[in-house]
């Protein structure tokens, strides 16, 4: 009996440690260096930037057109509470960034239809493409370990990778990551 609950305790043990070791990488900021081009650079990071997403209305918006730039992107559906309450901050941080160089944006894994909808009722000022069931493993590559949403990354105008949050942003989160860069 005792030897089967030093089973269990070691067990339970070992699962804490990955599961912070996990949650601890995951709010660590990750700048790897990468930027779209760059020898040795993070393979995910290289294929974001050679990436291009249809916007609702089906124009191809090519990755590289951010390159350059701070730039925030998000990803969010519709159909998901936290990441339609978090829009209008992001919103918001957009307007008050811009003019510091700060890209935002929104990767939807979600139907076109549904966006466009959703759009047509709540306008955004940053653009809006659609990333469908490819942004969910374009999220994991990034580090979305769990593929939740909503999922943010920050990347820094060389294209490297700086912050990731899994989950609803905060005003915080988006004043810390202004003066990132």
């Amino acid at each position: 009996m005792k030897r089967r609950q030093l089973i269990y305790a070691g067990t339970a043990a070992a699962a804490a440690l990955v599961g912070a070791g996990v949650a601890w990488w995951q709010i660590q900021p990750h700048g790897d260096g990468s930027s779209p081009g760059a020898a040795g650079a993070n393979p995910a990071l290289q294929a974001f930037w050679q990436q291009s997403f249809d916007t609702p209305d089906g124009t191809p918006l090519p990755m590289t057109g951010f390159a350059g730039k701070p730039l925030l992107v998000n990803f969010w559906a519709t159909w998901c509470p936290p990441c339609v309450e978090e829009l209008p901050l992001i919103d918001r941080f957009h307007t008050e960034n811009k003019a510091r160089n700060w890209q935002v944006l929104g990767l939807a894994v979600d139907q076109p239809s549904a966006v466009r909808t959703w759009l047509q009722r709540k306008p955004l000022s940053f653009p809006v493409v659609m990333a469908g069931l490819q942004g969910t493993e374009l999220s994991k590559s990034l580090g979305n370990l769990a593929g939740g949403l909503p999922f943010t990354v920050v990347l820094g105008a060389s294209g490297q990778l700086l912050h990731r949050k899994s989950g609803q942003v905060t005003p915080e989160d988006l004043a810390q990551w202004a003066q990132l860069v």
